[in-house]
């Protein structure tokens, strides 16, 4: 690896939050719950196997990446490139990005350029950044959540995309661009999505108006969705943590990592740490207590405090809400690791819609959420 490669790949590491600090360390004898997943996640399946490309699995291989991150053992990261090189070839990838969801797995492409140097995982992350130049967007420069998605932004949507953008942006020296691209996505969806009472945000929002979700005038959807609410604030925490000091978006990205976390702390259940499918309203017959929500929010408030965003204060929410998660892992008869409680996938829908969504175990947006919770509390306890 050459130096200035390796320099920027230090400077990456240090960034996603791979230096250890004094205090971090998990407690002496704990099990590692990383290691337990992603061991039996690789039992479970081959690079081959596992699936297709798809957002939730690249949710998981970052996970995993951080995981190796923190370990250096090389069989973490292979098993990745395994996964990855079944789609990326020395011309790049055969991908129409007509999706938000379809760029999500392109974050680890400018990692595994710098782990690895080939070429072509550069080339392939080329493609996607050129492909945001035409990306269709409102009136306003949200990107929609998908072509077929015309005039929508979903809150899920961040997520996939922009933490790509601005992570590009500082491994392959592009920063005009990238930063304000990325950070104003954020901005935009932020202003249609935003309920001030609550300190929480809609699922949706439509510019058109012609979504029978879209009510109202402000155009958005009607609830409160647990895992839309959570990318969001992991969205605002990849993206602050790329951007420069001096960058002047930079406050209103810590403002909204600040509103999520209050409303993460107020409806936070007290009995289980964990957080309600539909937020606010968790006295309601049929709403449950969903794991990949709760992982995202309580990796938001401690990476958040630890960065200063979040007042001290904020640590028992982390903390109960870490605790909660971790109540939902268990070991099979086969000796392999579970985790319960997952939603689906999901679309944009009513009260009954979502609180009918299938409870999974071990489905990919639950165990990538949690290894970047995990990875988060195993490095800083708060």
């Amino acid at each position: 690896m050459s130096l200035s490669r390796r320099s920027v790949l230090t400077g990456t590491a240090a960034a996603l939050g791979a230096l250890a600090l004094p205090g971090a360390a998990a407690a002496a004898g704990a099990r590692d719950w990383s290691r337990a997943v992603i061991d039996s996640t690789m039992q479970r399946y081959t690079p081959a196997s596992i699936g297709g490309w798809s957002y939730p699995l690249g949710l998981y291989f970052y996970g995993q990446y951080l995981f190796y991150r923190r370990t250096k053992e090389r069989k973490y990261l292979d098993y990745v490139v395994a996964w990855y090189d079944r789609f990326i070839t020395d011309d790049g990838i055969s991908n129409s990005f007509s999706s938000l969801d379809s760029m999500r797995a392109c974050q680890m492409l400018p990692l595994l350029y710098n782990e690895t140097g080939n070429a072509k995982y550069r080339k392939a992350a080329d493609q996607l950044r050129k492909r945001f130049e035409t990306y269709p967007r409102t009136s306003d420069g949200g990107m929609w959540h998908a072509v077929s998605r015309q005039h929508q932004l979903w809150g899920d949507g961040v997520y996939m995309a922009q933490p790509f953008l601005a992570l590009y942006g500082k491994v392959f020296h592009d920063p005009t661009y990238c930063y304000e691209e990325s950070a104003k996505n954020l901005s935009v969806y932020f202003g249609h999505l935003k309920e001030p009472a609550k300190g929480l945000i809609y699922h949706a929002y439509d510019e058109s108006g012609s979504q029978p979700w879209a009510t109202g005038p402000g155009k958005h959807s009607s609830f409160h969705w647990a895992r839309a609410v959570g990318w969001f604030g992991m969205a605002a925490i990849d993206i602050l943590e790329v951007l420069p000091a001096d960058h002047p978006r930079r406050p209103e990205l810590v403002g909204i990592v600040q509103f999520l976390a209050e409303g993460y702390r107020r409806f936070q259940d007290p009995r289980t740490g964990r957080w309600y499918q539909v937020v606010d309203h968790g006295g309601d017959d049929g709403n449950w207590l969903e794991t990949s929500a709760s992982s995202m929010y309580a990796f938001t408030v401690s990476r958040g405090i630890e960065r200063g965003y979040l007042p001290a204060s904020y640590a028992s929410v982390a903390q109960r809400g870490y605790a909660g998660v971790l109540q939902k892992v268990s070991i099979g008869s086969d000796g392999l690791t579970n985790i319960a409680d997952i939603c689906e996938g999901t679309n944009v829908g009513d009260l009954k819609f979502y609180f009918a969504r299938k409870r999974l175990t071990n489905d990919f947006h639950g165990l990538g959420a949690f290894l970047i919770m995990n990875e988060q509390f195993t490095r800083y306890r708060c």
